[in-house]
């Protein structure tokens, strides 16, 4: 029924954000890791929604890019994973570590995410191994996506305290600029680690 709203965003909450549309006030749950994708409260923005609609209940969810509602959906199609739970799941890794993860087979990793346990770690992997695709050429999955070969940089600025989310966001975006200079490619992945390592310091000061 909607397929995305424009506005003010009038609040931002965990899991949650207000946006005026000319003078209706909307509220979303939204995944945490969406909210940093949005512009802070005042800005206008563009949120991609889905509505629940059941005799119970009526509740609108919101994302940040029709990437990260496809990967929302995607997690609606694995047996005993509801909305709340795709969104505990969203607001706890990224939607392109999720994906990593499960291209990986990695058990462990999604058995250790909030709200997800052996049983439905094992059907995760079953329903959405090899299905959980990249559907925009620009946006936020891609761009994290591209900093998947330094894993190291992010476990290690994590270590250190940094929120994981943000050193995800600010690693892919550098390696995007980085890999466009001869001087960046030439270098070994030590160096080039080095080099990220330094710089997302430097920008989450």
């Amino acid at each position: 029924m909607f397929n995305s709203l424009t506005g003010i965003i009038t609040g931002k909450f965990p899991k949650q954000v207000f946006i005026d549309t000319n003078g209706v006030e909307w509220d979303l749950c939204v995944p945490d890791s969406n909210l940093d994708m949005l512009p802070p409260v005042g800005n206008e923005a563009k949120i991609y929604t889905w509505l629940q609609h059941t005799d119970q209940l009526m509740g609108l969810y919101g994302f940040a890019s029709a990437d990260e509602r496809s990967v929302f959906l995607d997690l609606l199609k694995v047996d005993g994973v509801g909305p709340k739970g795709a969104v505990k799941i969203m607001s706890a890794v990224s939607s392109a570590r999720l994906m990593d993860v499960l291209e990986k087979g990695d058990l462990e990793m999604l058995e250790k995410i909030p709200g997800v346990g052996k049983k439905t770690a094992g059907k995760l992997l079953l329903t959405l191994k090899g299905k959980l695709k990249l559907r925009e050429e620009e946006g936020s999955l891609v761009r994290v996506a591209a900093a998947s070969p330094y894993s190291d940089v992010v476990t290690s600025l994590v270590g250190m305290g940094y929120d994981k989310r943000l050193v995800e966001q600010k690693l892919a975006q550098l390696v995007e600029v980085l890999t466009n200079e001869a001087d960046f490619a030439g270098k070994s992945q030590k160096e080039r680690e080095d080099i990220l390592f330094r710089r997302v310091i430097v920008e989450l000061a």
